[in-house]
């Protein structure tokens, strides 16, 4: 599983990456791998805009589950 959650990061970083660069460029760089000009799509981009959306769910959906994996769960929560 850690596998999994260390494939779920780098493609985050990619997707967030490229958002940045969307936003302050207006340069699409998973366009750009595959060929393309800003705003083109073709299967292989909309492949890795699904696993990004993918690995957002699977982190969001698992997030305490990948601390308890990873050994940095929280502190407990103090009683009052």
């Amino acid at each position: 599983m850690k596998k999994l959650d260390v494939i779920a990061a780098v493609l985050l970083v990619i997707g967030g990456l490229n958002w940045g660069l969307v936003s302050v460029a207006h340069f699409d760089l998973v366009a750009a791998i595959f060929g393309m000009k800003f705003g083109e799509t073709s299967t292989l981009s909309s492949v890795v805009y699904a696993l990004v959306g993918l690995a957002a769910l699977y982190q969001a959906i698992s997030f305490k589950a990948i601390q308890h994996r990873w050994g940095h769960d929280p502190a407990p929560a103090r009683a009052r």
